[in-house]
């Protein structure tokens, strides 16, 4: 497993990368309203995350826990980035 300061790392500059890609969106002409939602889904998706990261689940093991949270962070990003690209 990871060190949490090395996942914190890794969403951030995942969504950081994501917010990039929304406001280059924004800058060549795309629907600016589905852009800012996704920008806010963005900014949401990774204080959440982030935010769980100190704060385990209690009775779940921490491995089978921090592999939970990336695959349904990496998704999430996913379907982000597909719906950012589908305009």
């Amino acid at each position: 497993m990871a060190s949490k300061r090395h996942l914190k790392k890794s969403i951030n500059l995942i969504s950081e990368e994501l917010f990039a890609e929304c406001v280059a969106a924004s800058l060549y002409g795309q629907n600016r309203n589905n852009v800012g939602a996704i920008i806010y889904s963005t900014l949401t998706m990774r204080s959440h995350y982030v935010s769980r990261i100190s704060h385990p689940e209690p009775g779940m093991p921490a491995k089978a826990y921090y592999r939970d949270l990336r695959e349904k962070f990496v998704a999430q990003a996913s379907e982000l980035l597909d719906q950012l690209h589908n305009f």
